[in-house]
């Protein structure tokens, strides 16, 4: 599949996704993180003609491919927005406790990564942006043009994990006190520098990017907005079908799916809770992980997990 640009796109995790999803061919779905439209034109495919589709994606370039899908089919309608608003969404097209399925793609897709000008990656140089919309907000570089050392240093442990926050930090709050830091090959000369090379397959500036790229975009905290947004959303027995990337987006999804999954406790000294209605959830199956033949295929599905739930009545 390819964007409309031309760039190559896999889906991952699609067949899987799909059988999560439980696609029924009068169903309404909601693809939340629309991309390029791998998900959404493999439901298209499972839908009769009385299926629909509302998919929403903040990315200007993807509601572009999207758009194009529409002219095609009149089952799919595709808005620009952030999955943060998905309520308001579902509510404006009146699906708001009628919808069969939704699923959340998480993190960047390929045709983001690969294109250097939105500064999501650093294996070509380009403009260091990184946010999913390029019209809304900061970019990257200028936030690090104006973030205290001890910002650099919590961002980079919050959301990168990273153990070497305060070396990175320090090193790019003096590397642009030389020069303003403004493309990617500069940051991750920067940290790379900083760091040295370990000799492993992965470049020592991964965490920093990916760190101030959720920062810049604000992604956990859209996600656990989107995630309390969900059960007013679908129907009795629609499924929820999450795919993470890295273990801050799955922890969130874990945690929100167990608790809904799980009866209230009972108080102290009672065996149960009186009069207490089931859980709105239950979790179907297991975390599903791409296989080694997908991952040969698609390298960026190694770190894919797949989480699914269904709506109880």
């Amino acid at each position: 599949m390819t964007d409309c640009n031309g760039q190559a796109h896999i889906p991952v995790l699609l067949a899987q996704v799909i059988d999560g999803l439980h696609v029924q061919a009068e169903g309404i779905y909601m693809d939340c993180t629309f991309g390029r439209g791998g998900h959404t034109r493999a439901i298209l495919e499972r839908l009769g003609p009385r299926g629909r589709v509302v998919a929403i994606d903040r990315d200007p370039a993807a509601v572009t491919s999207g758009r194009a899908l529409m002219a095609e089919d009149a089952r799919v309608h595709v808005e620009h927005a952030n999955f943060d608003r998905v309520a308001a969404v579902a509510a404006a097209h009146a699906v708001a406790g009628r919808v069969d399925g939704m699923l959340f793609d998480l993190g960047v897709s390929s045709p983001q990564l690969d294109d250097a000008a939105r500064g999501f990656g650093f294996r070509d140089d380009g403009p260091l942006d990184m946010r999913m919309d390029p019209s809304v907000g900061e970019s990257a570089a200028e936030w690090l043009a104006r973030a205290d050392v001890d910002d650099i240093i919590r961002v980079l442990r919050s959301y990168g994990e990273e153990r070497q926050a305060k070396r990175i930090a320090r090193a790019i709050v003096a590397a642009r006190a030389e020069q303003p830091i403004e493309s990617t090959r500069q940051l991750a000369n920067v940290v790379e520098a900083a760091l040295g090379r370990s000799g492993g397959r992965r470049h020592p500036a991964t965490r920093t990017f990916q760190a101030i790229r959720i920062h810049v975009n604000a992604e956990l905290a859209a996600l656990d907005s989107a995630l309390e947004q969900v059960p007013e959303i679908l129907a009795v027995g629609g499924r929820l079908a999450v795919v993470s990337f890295h273990s801050l987006e799955d922890r969130r999804v874990k945690r929100f799916m167990r608790t809904r999954s799980r009866a209230p406790s009972a108080p102290k000294g009672m065996p149960v809770v009186p009069d207490a209605p089931p859980p709105p959830f239950r979790i179907v199956g297991r975390a599903i992980r791409a296989s080694a033949d997908e991952v040969r295929a698609n390298p960026r599905a190694r770190s894919a997990v797949l989480r699914v739930a269904e709506r109880r009545a």
